[in-house]
């Protein structure tokens, strides 16, 4: 079959096209015939060589999110079914290889049947900013109607997926975001309140939303040096939740305010084998939300075919995206 490969970490060069063998389905596994992915900025890192003990053996089959077709199942699968139309969060790191392919072979426990009302490009936009999204808002916010949160990122890719999750727990939204684009996205989800971070430092929109005292959740989808904001933004013994915690940091206020940090990683149960059920389940409560009209996502005007994943990178790290970008399969 044909896929997007690479051999060694660099640039966006680094991407081409190869005929390797069809994968063999195997014991709990599917094999799905791929139509389309998404770009993360967790494939940037691996393709660049950041996160090298993530990376799956060279020649090595990037991307996490995916929408397809099940083409064939292997023993003891137990809910899908050759025909099936899913979607899912599959790997593209340590022994799973991920979606830039012709086939994926992917454990069942990490898909679900794609939501009716959405074609395969949207359904790829979702798996990766959704589950993170929810394991942040839904699962360890602590949200009761009414508590401030304030989300780091709005605009992005998993902030915008978090602020209609908080609106759904009846949170009072505050969104950081860069430009007036992703403020209006923002507001369009729901959020009560947009704070543009660059010309509004903490201590400003502090005073003027919490009276000094605080938000009771901030989740920050940006991290690393972000966080010291976060910590100033958190009430005293709040919570702060965060997708990026890769950074040495002083943890002065985090003990001073007896705050709560809590990261989320959600490849966890790629890399250890464990609990990968949670991700189907997660994705089958997504589904839902999504045939309701509870849970929509931004898609940048931009997108590209596999064939053309290294304009996509150099895209992406050029700036100025807005939300998810689609990758189409164009190696079928």
């Amino acid at each position: 079959m044909k896929a997007m490969v690479i051999n060694k970490f660099g640039g966006p060069e680094v991407f081409e096209l190869a005929d390797i063998p069809k994968p063999e389905v195997k014991p709990g596994y599917v094999l799905v015939r791929v139509i389309a992915s998404s770009l993360n900025p967790f494939e940037i890192k691996l393709r660049s060589g950041l996160l090298p003990e993530f990376m799956p053996p060279f020649p090595a089959i990037l991307n996490s999110d995916v929408s397809g077709v099940v083409v064939a199942v292997g023993e003891n699968v137990e809910v899908l079914k050759p025909g099936d139309e899913v979607y899912g969060f599959i790997g593209g790191m340590t022994d799973e290889n991920g979606a830039l392919a012709e086939y994926a072979l992917v454990d069942e426990e990490l898909l679900c049947k794609k939501p009716s009302n959405i074609d395969f490009k949207t359904a790829a936009l979702f798996p990766l900013v959704g589950i993170s999204a929810y394991k942040a808002i839904i699962e360890n916010s602590r949200l009761k109607p009414g508590d401030k949160v304030l989300i780091h990122g709005a605009g992005g890719g998993v902030g915008h997926i978090a602020v209609q999750f908080a609106k759904m727990l009846n949170a009072e939204v505050y969104a950081t975001v860069s430009n007036d684009e992703k403020a209006e996205i923002a507001e369009h989800l729901g959020a009560d309140y947009v704070i543009n971070y660059k010309t509004t430092d903490v201590e400003e929109y502090l005073n003027k939303y919490t009276d000094g005292k605080g938000f009771d959740v901030v989740f920050d989808t940006i991290g690393a040096d972000n966080l010291i904001n976060s910590f100033k933004a958190a009430k005293v013994e709040g919570l702060v939740l965060t997708t990026n915690s890769r950074v040495a940091l002083d943890l002065t206020l985090v003990h001073h305010k007896s705050l709560t940090l809590k990261t989320i990683f959600i490849v966890l149960p790629i890399l250890t084998r464990t609990d990968r059920s949670e991700m189907g389940n997660i994705l089958n409560e997504m589904k839902k939300m999504i045939e309701a009209g509870n849970l929509t996502i931004y898609r940048d005007k931009t997108e590209f075919n596999f064939s053309e994943i290294i304009n996509a990178h150099k895209y992406y790290e050029a700036g100025g995206t807005t939300a998810k970008i689609a990758l189409i399969n164009d190696l079928i």
